[in-house]
């Protein structure tokens, strides 16, 4: 992979690029305590057909943690992307988005449809439909940035790993559980802390009203394993008109990492029919 550093509003985007730039392009963004290298198996396995390009979002990873958790608020960071295409002459590419990853990409997506050749929201929601589903999760996010800051990273992570959320990556041999503490304790306390009030589920807007407008094909990809997102999954169905849901077996909510090769057969067959 190719390394490069996009300097955005004063602050420094880090970005991996493989292929050539000629090729078709796939964009992907990471989850939260994620970075561009959890996409490294993925990308193994899509074959040489593609270029990539794959983004540490603020706050994680070799980017920046600014300061102040406004720069990480979903307006911010999907005008932050759209200067980040446009410097890497990204002008269509299919978006492939994991949890915080995947509801920046509908975000960006929602605001930027000419860009998207295609959608693939992994364990995605739209964000909250209620005020106070709204309010109640600020407030526990709140909470959880507090810990960070006061506290080791170790307990956090501690914390984040044993959540319900992840029990099926227990059942990953131990080296690749061990890579993915390793990345989760590599995290910027700060920058985590700042993504959990700036773009937290509680603090993006709600894009479930969205849904019914955006015509580019969207796929969902959910872990069998995982009830929660599956069943979110199944009610974003009812508002898409070009969408598929693929639900991947005896996997959770982090298929790219459970599954590489079935997700990357996903993203190949989504390039192939778009």
């Amino acid at each position: 992979m190719g390394s490069d550093t996009i300097i955005v509003t004063g602050h420094k985007m880090h970005v991996q690029r493989t292929g050539d730039p000629s090729l078709p392009a796939i964009v992907f963004l990471h989850g939260f305590t994620g970075s561009s290298e959890t996409w490294r198996e993925v990308i193994s396995h899509l074959g040489d057909g593609f270029q990539t390009a794959v983004i540490d979002l603020w706050g994680h990873g070799r980017s920046d943690s600014p300061e102040n958790s406004t720069d990480y608020e979903m307006r911010k960071q999907i005008e932050d992307l759209e200067q980040v295409f446009s410097q890497l002459n990204l002008q269509k590419f299919i978006l492939v988005g994991y949890s915080m990853g995947g509801r920046v990409a509908l975000g960006y997506a929602a605001a930027h449809p000419e860009r998207i050749q295609a959608l693939v929201l992994e364990s995605a929601s739209p964000g909250l439909k209620t005020e106070s589903e709204r309010s109640e999760r600020m407030q526990r996010d709140a909470k959880l940035a507090g810990r960070l800051l006061t506290k080791p990273i170790e307990d956090f992570v501690d914390f984040w790993e044993n959540l319900a959320l992840f029990n099926s990556q227990k059942a990953l041999p131990a080296v690749k559980q061990e890579a993915i503490r390793a990345e989760r304790l590599s995290q910027n306390p700060r920058g985590l802390a700042n993504s959990l009030l700036g773009i937290g589920t509680g603090s993006q807007p709600s894009y479930w009203g969205v849904l019914s407008s955006l015509t580019f094909p969207l796929t969902l990809v959910t872990g069998s394993c995982d009830a929660k997102f599956e069943t979110i999954a199944g009610e974003m169905k009812n508002s898409l008109k070009n969408v598929r849901h693929v639900s991947v077996k005896n996997a959770g909510h982090a298929i790219h990492v459970e599954k590489p090769v079935e997700f990357a057969t996903i993203i190949n067959e989504v390039a192939k029919q778009n």
